[in-house]
Order: structure tokens, then C-alpha cells, then sequence
């Protein structure tokens, strides 16, 4: 070993971890592995990559490492140190975990980050970056040998998990009635819950810097003392709801804190004690009315609770992640904290959906219990027992889908240490009843009153070995041998008991998750002797050897011998649990009898045999393995080892390991026909709590495939109970005594769902219980044909790119690798090997030398694809279940109170189970081969992702008076002209800079300048062609790299260049402005001549592939001729001007089509050339094809606004060149009256421009390309979806649509357009999918609703009947709608065009922090109700009356809010108002680049806060608003008259 000099480096001297000179250390070369130490510390090695070696580094045998490495290791600079090459597979990890932060990193970003970080060393806290730079990680742990280690490599095999920082987090609190209870030490559990656990878990995410976006809910059930309907009054029956048992109840759901991040969450604990004071009041009161009898009301306990509905709730928001794609988070957690044990009773049919929904949608599911620990093995969920017949025994299920942890406060009571670990039940005050019974409080079993327990005597063990009795079977069939053994079974006598039993045991087989084995066919018991591992109760005396074939000789076989006589032979027949996979044995008798479901006993569940499913083994990577090399959870009690690997998932039988330890067999009483031997861990552990040796006896082996004897594996298909969720551990009574603690971790940090799992059903499973069906992708082909056709030619994907393309889309929506143990290699392939394909394989008709194949396996759920690449084709084989569960929809109503509101409403909501065989993989990945292309176009169920925004005048006057503190906030006037000017002129540039990625010819193209003096500046001088011939661009993907840097130079936004190019251009156009004019009877030749002339010529854009030459901006078209043609002209003259240039041929739309008319606005059309200007090398000819255009060019129509480019001599302007007369243009318009109280014909003139039909399509779709960068490892694309109108006085909305694209890429883009959107005064917003979360909208969120702001139109009737009693009657809905619009329109909301809004309008404020919706009175016309489930009708109710012929949903949804607590204060116009909704998008991050008020939260308190105010008629503002109004209505009527 050689001794080296140590010294350090900065990060700025160098960005390497190690150098060192190669001549020191001949021999060594990049990519080594060495290791580093102090002589005097052997223990601390530190080992590092070599990258990069340094000829000149200083000193001879030196070697440098980076400073904060050194540190960390506790290296000595100019120490003495070791360096060796060690052997990358001596320092291997076994499993890796990263961390990362305020970043939205998809499944598929981890697979390739995963893959490139195969063979580097990594070591504790080093940073990775990936994707150039725009992906940032931490390593936070490393295990290796069942030990966490400082440093280690990354190989194939090491397993990388991924933790967030940044999730979404929803905390339920379930206010329960035990929350008012006290516990041990004196404290509620509240307390012990909030300043307990909630204090604990927000100081650890101080201390860890977690950054969650946190929602806090607050949900109880309340059960009233009812047996009908008829006892409630009208008003309460909208939202009850009863259970099985006949009872009434209401869930309540009380939401704290919505999607919120602080740095300090303290002030929240405040909160939620106001909260808790009178939480259990309100909602018990919240009915009483005075006069109105009700039945009384009581809370439920957390046992009874609402459990499943509240994980339900948040996967509702959890599954529609790809909608509302937020960049500055990834992960989801749903935790539930209770005051409970951990026991829920639970509906059968509401647990398979909300088990199947977290699993599949990978949610991490937290219960946290401040309650004590029972003595039985929890979480566990006791179903609804439907069956009312007085024996039926209860049923029990124990998740393994929900991580649970007990909170117990480390208060120390001085004179005890004991700990009670059961609730005492209540006093019982009354005296036993006469006859002998016992008072119904204690009754132990049945839960109907009919019947009573004598109270004599009663044998509980017997009963109880009744109860959780096997179910009698006439053979018992033992789990799968493997192919080559020989199945056996013994044959087992059905005894007295057992036949009891079966009368106890008339269940129903509806839970999947136990399984069933048909009996196997009678054999006789001797054929046992080739089964290794049957085992044999037996007494201690019992011994047993295993002789070298593995047959078991044992000494006289002893069976067990009841009362009866009957004989019972082993083994003992263990039910199986476990969804997937297949009966144990598909041949069925004819006269066969489906044995009864097996009852897991709670206080010693290890008699149930687990069946190994994938839902079981979705989650195990996450969790290291121990020292003993199963998979441990670190804050649980960890059971003693039991010897065994999970690599050895083989197909060996199930071990009944018993051993002849005395200690390990119970007595045997006469009673219990079937003694269960415990098994090995557990003899163990009860040995060394007896103070003995740990002895492991294992008296019986397991016979491998190959006939090998070994020790048993306990990792078998199935399994001895195994609890928790890394699906290892076994349960034993030992978890019960121990403590469990809380998974500080998972709440800290949580773990994104593991990339890898290694599930995979056996052969016999995949023939028997999945329908097989594949495809083949020969990319080449397609792509010979795709790429073609494209407007700009892209590099398609080759096939190797498009291989493992498909790998990451299946990833990306929640798929898993299987990584197979090395043991199963020969059946399947483990993840990219490559095995020999057989000489023989015919591809495309010629013989194929055995050509390399690679492959993959996935599965989600029982859904498994297996993908192989062999040379250029690439074959995709499904398997799906041939009997998949059927498909759930539960209807689910509740009250909710959301911040900001006053009541508890209503709402519903479904809970669906995705029925993920029915995704469209083929589609996809065609989409995927042919890179996108149109035909292939993103549909709503490929799951894609969006992201959505919307465009908004930057800075508004009003708005900057309310942050500097206008009292008042309803000061926003209408855009005037030049506004809405300048706000086009920055949109034409957005489009053509940022999403077209244009450039001009020369740099000082004169933009209409927002410094300039006039916001119409004339394009003259700047439009000169470049003489020099210019050398075609490439294409725009080799652009891409070039264009940000200068295109920004574009801009003139500098004052310099501003003020140059004002002196430069200066006097050329003052000569040049009269010279050029053209006469107004000019005919369109000679209008196209000036046009081409090359100074005051229109502008050109530069030659991009896929465009023409000579190709122009159609609204600059129109503001050349303006400037050019004497007297100028109107935009409408100009449009007939282009419009005849395009009859004669003169002019065409940029895609070569003639059929494009001339449409104003961002669209492209070019000069057509004569034959001699075709023959020009510089000339290039249109596309030809518009649909391909269309594709890659944003084109947008516009709407002028008034005072844009108007004539300069007095033409007569005619009247249409006004832009529809929106009322937000000019509230005081020629007749200077509010549109609301104008005469009825205007009325009607208004609407009827309102009602123009829009454009074909309101939407168009782009290609964007969205790795302008070249940051990416792969080919990324993505779609642009756009309006294709643009209107000054409206919102106008981009969404951008992705499947391939790595999300932090996609969020630099955008982040990128926002910040260009500033310098051309446009406001970028984000905006969620659904602006209002109305609850009949299929997307919306469960726990957020709009916030209904009545408008107080009382105070302005005086003695009016009718608000508008003055004009006719059929005006009156439309004079409201134009009223509240008014109103709204004083407050700074601007209307937006929103598809799928029949009659409703939506307005954003022009902040974007805020949404309202008018609803729709306009159309009275009645509309048949279809879906009851929207509003259930009550007749008789004076409340809440629901309209037959109702327009919209959500005047019932208003009705309901309005209501509020007097009682009948409900009237036809009291129900006037506004919805309105914030908007959650808007981030920390947009709140940092944004230069206006967006996000901004006094902000927003202050403007709903004054929106109320107002619509209430507060300080009379309302009524002065109106007459003001009426005022100016009187004064043009006495002017005119």
C-alpha cells in the first residue's frame, strides 16, 4: 500500500471529487474505484470515482479531494493517506436513497437517472445533477450487507429510491369521539395529537427543510337517533345517509388548511385549537333551528368513523395528478391521524376500492394512532357484518396497503411505569336486568338485542377455536411443489368441531385478498414421504430426521386424538390470503362444496398463509434490508432474524416449520382439533425471552427445483402472515409487547412509489389466469413513411431510442420493473439481458444470425407487459386477468366547510376504481414511434400530462394603487384604446419570439415600442431586406441552441438601443414618410411593389425551414397599408385590399393553400413569385400542405381593438370597425349609459354581437418542441393547445400537453415564456383544470368548492316589485346577468372564453388570483334532469326548492349556500350572486417571478374581502353605485328629449 500526501481543492478549482496525477499510480485509469484512509483510521474509508486525472498537479504522490468531502470524512489536509483500487463489487450497495426538493421529478426521469448512475461511487450527501443541470438530488443513505454505510457503488442490482422533499400532503384528523378523552397522563388526545405529534412532525420538517404543500382536514361522522326518515325536518335530509345497520349519519369535513407551504407551521397549531374548541358543537348543532324538534345527534368513534371515505377523498385529487401538474413537487401522501387503536369497521365493497386505488396509483398511506397499542396485531379493518343471524362470526382483514405508527408522548410518570394497553370500558350504572341477562352495554357477541346470552357457563376457548377454526376441507391440498416434484396431499379427516363450525361459517366469498384452494383429489397420507415439508404436530417426545432424499422418517406417527375418536392428520390446512395469482389447483371436483372463508384470528393472525401477489411486493423496495437480510421498516420492533434471503422467491412448497421445542407447542387440550405450530422466528424469539440460547431449529427442509436440501426459505410464494408493509416481516406476539413507533421518515420525507419491484406470476399462473395478447413495432418502417410528411423534418426516433421509450411511458404511468432473483433467470429475463435467440428465428423472410435480444418486464396491479427488442423490431406482449375484479363506482355525499366559507355544504362525490386493462398501449405506442405525428393525436384516456395558463395584461394602474393601499378595490376602469393596443402589439410579439421562435432579419427591427410617444409608432425605416444573399438556417431543431441568446437581442428593450435606433432611423423616414405614400385608387400590383421595396417595404420574416419566401405578419400587413396608402385606411378596407390580392394570386397563406382567406391577427402569408423569382436559389417555395403547416406554426385570429391603426384623414369610418362591443370596452359608450339600463333595442343589437359564432374550432394544436436547450438525454416533445382567437379585453389560454417530455424540462420552458410574456407586458398566470371545483364536474377536487357571494339587490328595490320593473319583462334575467357583470367588471375580472361553459360566464381577476362565475339565468328554458344523483328532490321543502325547469346545476348549488342559518329567508332573488374560487395554482415560485400582485395573499383577503362589502350593500356603496348609474340614464333622456 502506498502512502499519498492529502490535499483539498475547492468547487471552483475544479468540479471533480478526486485528482491525482496518473504517474504517481501507474496502472490506474479512469472509471477506477479507490479507496481512501488515514493509517490511524481504519474504519473510515472513504471511496471515490476517478474522473479526471491533472499531469501538473502540485507535489509528487499527492492526491486532491474536493474541501466539503474531506470535511465530511474528517480527512486531514497534508495527512498522510492510503489509496487502493478496490473491487467495485466488494463496496456494491444494496440500496440507495435520494433526496430532492421544490422539483416535479416523473417515474421515468428516475429510471434514466437510475441507469446513468450504474457503476459511480457515490457517497453520503453528494449532489447529482441530471438533464443538464435542470434535475438537482442528494444522496441521503446508503445500505449495504444489511448495514447503512458512508459511501458505496451503484450497480445493476443496487435498488434506488427516491424521496421528496416537496410532496402533496393531506393531514385528516379524525375528530372522533375519543378526541375528547384524556389519556394516561392526563392529557386529551387532542392535545396529544396537535401539540404532540403535529408539534413533533413540523419541527421535523423545519429541521429537515421539507417544503410540502400541505393540506389539514379536519372529519368526523355524526349518527342520529332515528329509525326513519320521517323524524328529521326537510331541511336535514339532503345529506343523510344510513348504514348497514339501519342507522342515519352525516359526514362532516372541516378543511383547515388548503395547499398551502410555510416555513413555519407553529401558527398553525393555533389554529386548529380554535378549531377544536367548539368543532364538536357546530357539527352536532349545526341542524337546530328554534322551534324544530330533531333527533339527537352523537359523534362517532374512530372505530365507526369515516376511515376509507376520507383516503378515498384525496386519492379523488391524487389520481388526476397529470391534470393540474404542478413543477415544484412530486410525491403524494395521504396520513390520517387518529385517536383510535388502529381497528376500523369497514364496508367489504369500499375496501377492495380504496386498497386498489392506492395501490395502483402509488400513494403513500400513512395512520398514525395516539391511542395506546392493543394486543393484537394491528391496523386492522373489521368488515360490516351484513349477515344478521346471531352467530355469524366477524370478519377481518389486516391492510398491508397502510404504514402504521403509534405517537406516544415521552412523558414520565414518577411512580409507575406501567403502561395500560386497553381501554377499560365505561361504568355500568344500571343494575342487571331481572331476568338474569346481561345489561346490553357488555354483551359480548351479537349485535341484535333479540337474543341474550345465558349468563351461565361458557366456554370461550372452545368457542373460540370454533370461530377461527379452519374451515373444514376434505383434503387438505399443500401450496405448489415445483414442477419436477410431485404434487402431493394428505387426506384429513373432518371432525365433530369442524362440522360445527362449518354451521358458524356460512360466509360470503367476496374478499380477494383471501384465497381459496379447491380441495386437492384423496391420496393416501403415506405418499407424504416425497414432501419435504409437511409437517407433523407432534409431541416433544416426537423426533423427526431428515434423511439425504429429504423424506421425513419419523418415529410412530402420533396424531392427535379428541373426545371424539376422530383423527386428525396433518398438516393442518392453512388458508391463503392474497389477491393475484391463481387458485392453488384449477382442477375441480364436480361435487365439490366451496369451503368457508378462513377468519384471521387478530391476537395470533400467523396461522393464515399469505399468497405473494404483486400488490403485496409494490411497495418492498423501498425498505433496506436488515443485517439478516429481510427487508426491515426501521421504526418497527424488528423480530427475531429468520434465516432467509428474498432472493429466494422460488417455487418451493409452503414451510409449516414447527420444532420439537417444548417451548413451542401450547398444550394440547381436547378441544382444539388443530393445533397450529408456530413458526421458526417466533420459537426463537419466545426462547429468548425465556432467557435460553436462541436456538433455530429447523426440523424439516425444503426441497429446491433441483432437488437440493437447504434451509427453508420463508420468502416463499406464500407466506406465514406477513405483516407490515414491506411484506418481510412476520408477525409475531412480540410486535405486540414492543413498541411501535412513528415512521418519521415516510412523513418527513416520503418515498416516491419504487421504480423496480420482482413479482412475477410462475408459468403455470400466466396460462391459467391471464389472456395473452402482443404486437410488433418495426419503427423503421413506420418512421420511412411518418417523417415524410412532416412540415419540418425531425431525426425520428431510432429503434433502440424508441425501445426504451416505451419502457419510460409505462414507467410514467405507474408501471414497475421486475427485477427477477438470479435464481429464475432460466424463466424469465431479468431487465436488459441479453439471452441467445435461437438460430433458427425468421425475421422479414431472411434468416437472422442469433441475433442480441433484450427485454423487460413491467406490471401495475395484475397487468403485466413484457417488451423485447430483437434487431429492428420491437414485440410488446400484454397480460391481462382473465377474470378482472368488476368495476366500482361508489356515490359518496358529505358536508364540507372550505376556508373562506361560512357553512357546511353539500357536495358528493364518486370514487371509481380505473380499470387499467383498458388503457390504449397500442395507440401509444404508435404515438410514440411516429414521434407524435397527427395522427396520433393525445387523447383524453392516454392519462397525459397539461399544464395550463392563461395570458393577462400586465400592469394595471388600479391594481398598483391597491398594493400601495387603496381603501377601495372596485377601481378598475375598462383598457382604454392604447391599453389594449399596446397589450396586442406585445401578444403578436410574444407569439412570433417566444412560440414560433422567429427571428427578424436585422436586429434593429423597429418594434412597436412601449417607450415610444405614441403607442402607434410607423414601421418605416425598419424593414430594409439584408442584401448580402444569407445562408439558409437549419432546421428549427438545430436552431434551437442559437435562438435564446440572440433572439433576446430582438427586443429593443435596452433604452441604448431604444434611443440608437431612434437617431439612426430618424431622418431616413421623415424623408421617406411622404415619398412613400401610395395613392388610395392604387391598384393591388402596385400596392404589391411597394410592398417588395426593400426600405419601405412591409417586413419580412427570416427564411425558417418549412416557410416561404417573402413571408409576412398579416396584422402588420394591414398596419403597412394604413401607414402607406394615402388618408390611410380602415382595417376592414385593408382586409378587402388582401383579400383581393389573394384572389388575383398576388398574395397566398404561407402553407401555399389558396383557400386560406386573409384572416387578421399572427398569420403568415408570403408574396407569390413569378417563374423567374422561383428559378432564384434564394427563393423557397410554400410547403403545400396545410395541415402539416398548422402543425408546427401558431397562427392566432384577432380581434382588433378600437384605436388600433386607425385612418389618419377623416375617412368615414364605417360603423362595423368597432370591435364587438364587449360592455368592458367603453362602459359609457355613444350613449353614455350603463349597457344595463339601456333602451331595449340596444339590448338587443348587444347580445346579438355577443352571440357571434366563434371561430370553427375555439382551440388549435401545435408541435412544440421542448428541449430548446439540448438538456435532455433523450428525443423530447410535447403539443401546444390554443385559443385560436385573441380578444384585448379577454383572458386567452395556452395549454401545454405532454407525454415524452422530462417535467423539469417542460417547467423550464414555461418558466421561460413567463418571463419573456413580462418584457412584452403580458401576465402569464398558471390556471387549474377546473376553475370553480363545482362537485358536478367529473375532474373536481372533493375538498375545495367556490366560495357563493350573494349580491344584496333588496336594498336597491325601494318599492319596486322588480329590480328592472321599469323595462320589459323579457330583459329582465339579461339586465341582471349585465349588472353583475358590471360589478365585476369594477373589480378587475376580465371575461374568459371557456369551452364547455354552456351558458355560464367565467371572468379571472386580471391578477389571475381569483375566478367568479355569473351563473347563467339567461336561458330559462327547461332542461330535463338526468342524473339524480346531482340534486335529491324532496317534496315539501320550503328550504332548499330545486326548479324543474332549472338552468344549471349550480343554481342549485347556490341555493343550497344561500340558505345560510335564518329560516326562510329564501326568495327568487336573494339567490343573485357570484361564485367565485381562488386559484391554487399560483405557486411560490410564480409568485417570485411575477411582478404584479399574483399570489400575493393580503392581496386577496383584502379584494374578496371588499367584493363582499360591496355586493352587501356596506357603507351604502352598492345603492350609490346604482343610482349613480340611474343618473346618467336621466341625464341623456332629458337631453334628448
Amino acid at each position: 500500500m502506498k502512502l499519498f500526501k492529502l490535499i483539498v481543492h475547492q468547487k471552483n478549482f475544479s468540479g471533480e471529487d478526486l485528482i491525482i496525477n496518473p504517474k504517481d499510480y501507474p496502472g490506474i485509469k479512469k472509471g477506477d474505484i479507490v479507496e481512501i484512509f488515514h493509517p490511524e483510521d481504519e474504519f473510515s474509508r472513504l471511496l471515490l470515482q476517478i474522473t479526471a486525472f491533472k499531469e501538473d498537479l502540485q507535489g509528487r504522490e499527492t492526491v486532491s479531494v474536493e474541501n466539503n468531502i474531506a470535511t465530511t470524512f474528517q480527512l486531514r489536509t497534508f495527512a498522510d493517506v492510503y489509496m487502493n483500487i478496490v473491487n467495485p463489487n466488494d463496496v456494491a450497495l444494496d440500496s440507495v436513497e435520494l433526496t430532492f426538493k421544490d422539483q416535479y421529478m416523473g417515474r421515468s426521469e428516475m429510471w434514466r437517472l437510475k441507469n446513468c448512475l450504474v457503476n459511480t461511487c457515490v457517497y453520503l450527501n453528494k449532489k447529482i445533477e441530471f438533464c443538464g443541470g435542470s434535475i438537482r438530488c442528494q444522496v441521503h443513505e446508503m445500505w449495504s450487507q444489511g448495514d447503512r454505510v458512508a459511501c458505496g457503488v451503484i450497480t445493476d442490482d443496487t435498488k434506488v429510491v427516491f424521496r421528496s422533499s416537496t410532496s402533496m400532503v393531506y393531514l385528516f384528523i379524525q375528530m372522533s369521539s375519543e378526541m375528547w378523552d384524556f389519556d394516561i397522563h392526563g392529557d386529551l388526545y387532542f392535545e396529544k395529537a396537535v401539540n404532540g405529534f403535529l408539534a413533533d412532525l413540523f419541527q421535523k420538517w423545519k429541521k429537515n427543510g421539507s417544503n410540502h404543500e400541505v393540506t389539514i382536514v379536519l372529519f368526523s361522522r355524526t349518527f342520529y337517533n332515528a329509525t326513519s326518515l320521517e323524524e328529521f325536518p326537510n331541511h336535514m335530509r339532503e345529506c343523510l345517509q344510513h348504514d348497514y345497520r339501519g342507522r342515519f349519519y352525516e359526514d362532516f369535513y372541516r378543511v383547515a388548511v388548503q395547499n398551502e407551504r410555510y416555513e413555519d407551521w407553529s401558527n398553525i397549531l393555533v389554529q386548529l385549537r380554535k378549531l377544536f374548541t367548539d368543532y364538536q358543537k357546530i357539527v352536532l348543532e349545526y341542524h337546530q333551528r328554534p322551534g324544530i324538534v330533531m333527533p339527537k345527534a352523537i359523534n362517532s368513534t374512530a372505530a365507526q368513523g369515516n376511515f376509507l371515505e376520507v383516503l378515498n377523498m384525496s386519492l379523488n385529487v391524487f389520481e388526476k395528478h397529470y391534470l393540474d401538474r404542478s413543477f415544484d413537487r412530486t410525491g403524494q401522501l395521504s396520513v390520517v391521524i387518529t385517536p383510535g387503536v388502529g381497528v376500523f369497521e369497514v364496508d367489504r365493497e369500499l375496501t377492495n376500492v380504496t386498497k386498489q386505488r392506492i395501490i395502483d396509483n402509488g400513494v403513500g398511506s400513512d395512520l398514525v394512532c395516539v391511542g395506546e397499542q392493543p394486543l393484537h396485531a394491528v391496523p386492522l379493518l373489521k368488515f360490516h357484518n351484513k349477515d344478521t343471524s346471531i352467530n355469524a362470526a366477524d370478519d377481518y382483514s389486516m391492510p398491508h396497503w397502510i404504514n402504521l405508527s403509534f405517537y406516544s408522548t415521552n412523558k414520565k410518570i414518577p411512580y409507575s411505569t406501567f403502561i395500560p394497553r386497553i381501554k377499560l370500558p365505561p361504568k355500568i350504572s344500571k343494575p342487571p336486568s331481572e331476568c338474569g341477562k346481561l345489561p346490553n352495554k357488555t354483551k359480548l357477541l351479537q349485535e341484535d338485542g333479540s337474543e341474550c346470552l345465558r349468563n351461565t357457563l361458557f366456554d370461550y376457548d372452545a368457542y373460540d377455536a370454533q370461530v377461527f377454526q379452519l374451515p373444514p376441507v376434505h383434503t387438505a391440498s399443500l401450496q405448489r411443489v415445483s414442477t419436477r416434484t410431485k404434487k402431493t396431499s394428505v387426506a384429513c379427516m373432518e371432525t365433530h368441531s369442524n362440522s360445527q363450525a362449518l354451521k358458524l361459517l356460512k360466509r360470503k366469498m367476496s374478499d380477494p385478498d383471501i384465497h381459496h384452494p379447491p380441495p386437492d383429489t384423496h391420496s393416501s397420507p403415506t405418499v407424504a414421504s416425497r414432501s419435504a415439508a409437511i409437517s407433523i404436530p407432534h409431541r416433544a417426545d416426537d423426533l423427526i430426521s431428515v434423511n439425504s432424499n429429504g423424506e421425513v422418517n419419523s418415529k410412530p406417527r402420533i396424531s392427535l386424538i379428541d373426545d371424539h375418536g376422530d383423527v386428525e392428520i396433518s398438516p393442518p390446512f392453512r388458508p391463503v390470503v392474497g389477491s393475484a395469482g391463481s387458485p392453488t389447483n384449477s382442477v375441480t371436483q364436480p361435487n365439490n362444496i366451496r369451503p368457508g372463508r378462513a377468519l384471521i384470528n387478530p391476537f395470533d393472525p400467523s396461522h393464515v398463509t399469505i399468497k405473494l401477489t404483486s400488490n403485496r411486493r409494490r411497495w418492498t423496495h423501498i425498505f433496506p434490508k436488515g443485517p439478516t437480510g429481510v427487508l426491515i421498516q426501521q421504526h418497527h420492533y424488528q423480530a427475531v432474524p429468520t434465516q432467509s434471503s428474498p432472493e429466494q422467491l422460488s417455487d418451493t412448497m409452503s414451510i409449516l416449520s414447527s420444532s420439537p421445542n417444548e417451548h413451542s407447542i401450547a398444550s394440547i387440550n381436547a378441544q382444539s382439533t388443530c393445533q397450529i405450530p408456530r413458526s421458526a422466528s417466533q420459537i426463537g424469539f419466545q426462547d429468548h425471552m425465556k432467557g435460553k440460547a436462541m436456538r433455530l431449529n429447523f426440523p424439516l427442509n425444503s426441497v429446491d427445483k433441483t432437488g437440493h436440501i437447504g434451509p427453508p426459505t420463508t420468502n416463499n410464494k406464500s407466506l406465514t402472515l406477513l405483516w407490515g408493509a414491506t411484506g418481510e416481516q412476520e408477525w409475531t406476539p412480540a410486535l405486540t409487547t414492543a413498541n411501535i413507533g412513528v415512521d418519521w421518515r415516510s412523513l418527513t420525507i416520503p418515498a416516491c412509489l419504487p421504480i423496480t419491484t420482482d413479482y412475477f406470476p410462475d408459468k403455470r399462473s400466466l396460462q391459467n389466469d391471464y389472456v395473452v395478447s402482443d404486437y410488433n413495432l418495426l419503427p423503421d418502417d413506420v418512421n420511412a413513411d411518418f417523417a415524410q410528411l412532416r412540415a419540418i423534418y425531425k431525426k425520428p426516433l431510432n429503434t433502440a431510442e424508441v425501445f426504451k421509450e416505451l419502457v419510460s411511458q409505462r414507467l410514467a404511468q405507474g408501471f414497475q420493473l421486475i427485477i427477477l432473483p438470479p435464481a429464475n433467470k432460466t424463466q424469465a429475463t431479468t431487465p436488459g439481458s441479453k439471452p441467445p435467440v435461437p438460430l433458427s428465428s425468421l425475421m422479414r423472410g431472411m434468416q437472422v444470425e442469433s441475433e442480441p435480444k433484450e427485454e423487460y418486464l413491467l406490471s401495475i396491479g395484475r397487468i403485466f407487459h413484457k417488451i423485447s427488442l430483437c434487431g429492428n423490431s420491437i414485440t410488446v406482449t400484454r397480460y391481462r386477468p382473465r377474470h378482472p375484479y368488476p368495476p366500482f363506482n361508489i356515490h359518496y355525499r358529505y358536508r364540507f366547510h372550505a376556508p373562506h366559507h361560512d357553512t357546511y355544504e353539500v357536495s358528493w362525490v364518486s370514487f371509481t376504481t380505473e380499470k387499467l386493462e383498458n388503457y390504449n398501449w397500442n395507440y401509444l405506442d404508435h404515438y410514440i414511434c411516429t414521434r407524435g405525428d397527427t395522427d396520433f393525436s393525445l387523447v383524453e384516456a392516454l392519462k397525459y400530462w397539461r399544464f395550463r395558463v392563461f395570458l393577462l395584461p400586465l400592469n394595471t394602474p388600479a391594481t398598483r394603487r391597491i398594493l400601495d393601499g387603496s381603501v377601495h378595490c372596485d377601481i378598475y376602469s375598462p383598457a382604454t384604446s392604447a391599453e389594449q393596443a399596446n397589450f396586442m402589439e406585445g401578444f403578436l410579439r410574444f407569439i412570433e419570439t417566444w412560440l414560433n421562435r422567429i427571428r427578424r432579419p436585422n436586429a434593429n427591427k423597429n418594434w412597436t415600442s412601449l417607450v415610444g410617444s405614441s403607442p402607434f409608432r410607423e414601421r418605416l425605416g425598419s424593414n430594409r431586406l439584408p442584401e448580402k444573399p444569407r445562408p439558409r438556417s437549419g432546421s428549427k431543431v438545430m436552431d434551437r441552441g442559437r435562438v435564446s441568446p440572440a433572439s433576446e437581442a430582438v427586443l429593443p428593450h435596452s433604452p441604448e438601443l431604444q434611443q440608437q435606433q431612434d437617431h439612426s432611423e430618424c431622418s431616413e423616414d421623415s424623408i421617406n414618410a411622404e415619398v412613400s405614400k401610395i395613392k388610395s385608387s392604387a391598384s393591388n400590383a402596385e400596392i404589391l411593389e411597394a410592398m417588395k421595396q426593400p426600405h419601405t417595404g412591409i417586413g419580412f420574416l427570416t427564411q425558417h425551414p418549412s416557410l416561404p419566401s417573402l413571408t409576412f405578419v398579416s396584422a402588420e400587413a394591414v398596419q403597412w397599408l394604413n401607414n402607406h396608402i394615402e388618408g390611410g385606411v380602415t382595417v376592414e378596407k385593408a382586409i378587402i385590399i388582401m383579400e383581393g390580392m389573394i384572389r388575383e394570386r398576388l398574395i397566398c397563406h404561407a402553407s401555399g393553400s389558396f383557400k386560406k382567406p386573409f384572416i387578421l391577427g399572427f398569420y403568415l402569408y408570403h408574396i407569390v413569385q413569378d417563374k423567374d423569382g422561383q428559378k432564384d436559389r434564394e427563393y423557397f417555395p410554400p410547403l403545400g400542405d396545410l395541415r402539416s403547416f398548422e402543425n408546427e406554426w401558431v397562427e392566432v385570429e384577432m380581434k382588433v381593438p378600437k384605436g388600433w391603426c386607425e385612418p389618419t384623414a377623416p375617412t368615414q369610418i364605417s360603423n362595423i370597425s368597432s370591435p364587438i362591443s364587449i360592455p368592458s370596452c367603453d362602459i359609457i359608450d355613444e350613449s353614455s349609459v350603463p349597457v344595463f339600463l339601456r333602451d331595449d333595442s340596444d339590448l338587443v343589437f348587444l347580445t346579438e354581437d355577443r352571440e357571434r359564432p366563434a371561430p370553427v374550432s375555439p382551440y388549435k394544436h401545435t408541435h412544440l418542441d421542448i428541449d430548446i436547450n439540448n438538456k435532455s438525454d433523450r428525443i423530447e416533445w410535447g403539443h401546444l393547445r390554443y385559443q385560436s382567437l385573441f380578444k384585448t379585453d379577454y383572458s386567452y389560454e395556452l395549454v401545454v400537453q405532454w407525454v415524452a417530455s422530462s417535467g423539469s424540462i417542460v417547467a423550464d420552458l414555461i418558466f421561460g415564456w413567463q418571463r419573456k410574456a413580462q418584457l412584452c407586458g403580458i401576465q402569464m398566470v398558471p390556471i387549474p383544470s377546473d376553475l370553480l371545483a363545482l362537485p358536478f364536474t367529473l375532474k373536481s377536487d372533493p375538498l375545495r368548492g367556490p366560495i357563493f357571494i350573494p349580491l344584496h339587490t333588496e336594498c336597491l328595490m325601494t318599492n319596486k316589485p322588480y329590480l328592472f320593473d321599469e323595462f320589459r319583462e323579457d330583459t329582465y334575467t339579461q339586465r341582471l346577468f349585465l349588472f353583475q357583470e358590471a360589478i365585476v367588471q369594477r373589480f378587475g375580472f376580465v371575461p374568459c372564453l371557456v369551452e364547455g361553459t354552456e351558458n355560464d360566464h367565467q371572468y379571472v381577476h386580471v391578477t389571475g388570483n381569483a375566478f367568479i362565475l355569473v351563473p347563467s339565468t339567461s336561458c330559462i328554458r327547461a332542461r330535463p334532469r338526468t342524473d339524480t344523483n346531482i340534486i335529491r328532490r324532496i317534496t315539501g321543502q320550503k328550504r332548499y326548492p330545486v326548479h324543474p325547469d332549472q338552468s344549471s346545476p349550480h343554481e342549485a348549488y347556490i341555493t343550497r349556500h344561500v340558505s345560510g342559518k335564518n329560516k326562510d329567508d329564501y326568495s327568487m332573488d336573494r339567490r343573485v350572486g357570484f361564485l367565485w374560487s381562488w386559484n391554487h395554482m399560483v405557486s411560490r415560485k410564480w409568485k417570485s417571478l411575477s411582478t404584479s400582485a399574483t399570489g400575493d395573499e393580503l392581496f386577496q383577503k383584502k379584494i374578496i374581502q371588499d367584493f363582499r362589502n360591496f355586493c352587501s350593500n356596506a357603507d351604502n356603496r352598492l345603492r350609490q353605485y346604482w343610482e349613480s348609474c340611474w343618473e346618467l340614464k336621466e341625464k341623456t333622456c332629458s337631453r334628448t328629449e
